[in-house]
């Protein structure tokens, strides 16, 4: 059985993300890996008597996904931040794509971070759709729920309170998503979009 490790992740200094509480965010990230690979493991030793079983195993595969999706999705998250913050370029593919669904870059970011804003934890998620040729914007409040079926993920913006918390406070997560943004390497987004469009 294949068993996953915990990526690491070289992040600068972030302006509003403080070391204590993205050394916090990337351990709980670790825990999704870890877990994800526990219930695995549980769920082949169980199957050895599936009728026995039965309620057991079906919870941990329900389980399985939110620890999946909470590792893949942080992978996503951290990746973003990584080097140094640059802007999207006005002539690049993704710009393009977005003004011209969105009217702006400005309009669509605005639209991100509203789903961002939403009640409740969870991630904001910018996906495209090659088939339509059109970008999502989705909320997906369990991180195994809410989501676009095969779509790709082009950005992900973790409004849990742990994201936040710690720097910013309970009534912190508009100031934490402006550190997001303000941090946010779009070459990387950029290259996640031109490697599905090129």
């Amino acid at each position: 059985m294949y068993t996953y490790s915990p990526k690491t992740f070289s992040l600068p200094p972030i302006a509003g993300m403080s070391a204590k509480s993205i050394e916090e965010h990337i351990g709980l990230y670790q825990g999704y890996v870890k877990n994800f690979n526990a219930i695995q493991t549980l769920i082949v030793d169980l199957l050895s008597d599936s009728a026995k079983n039965a309620h057991a195993i079906s919870e941990l595969v329900r389980r399985r996904s939110f620890e999946f999706d909470g590792m893949r999705l942080h992978e996503i998250y951290f990746a973003q931040l990584e080097g140094e913050q640059s802007t999207l370029p006005a002539d690049s593919s993704l710009s393009q794509k977005l003004i011209a669904q969105f009217g702006s870059l400005e309009s669509a970011i605005t639209q991100i971070k509203s789903v961002g804003l939403m009640r409740g934890p969870g991630w904001s998620i910018l996906y495209f759709d090659s088939e339509s040729g059109q970008f999502h914007i989705g909320f997906s409040g369990e991180q195994h729920q809410g989501h676009f079926a095969t779509l790709p993920i082009i950005l992900a913006l973790d409004v849990w309170e742990h994201a936040y918390l710690l720097d910013h406070g309970a009534q912190g997560k508009a100031a934490y998503i402006e550190s997001f943004f303000a941090a946010l390497n779009w070459t990387t987004v950029d290259s996640r979009f031109t490697a599905l469009t090129s």
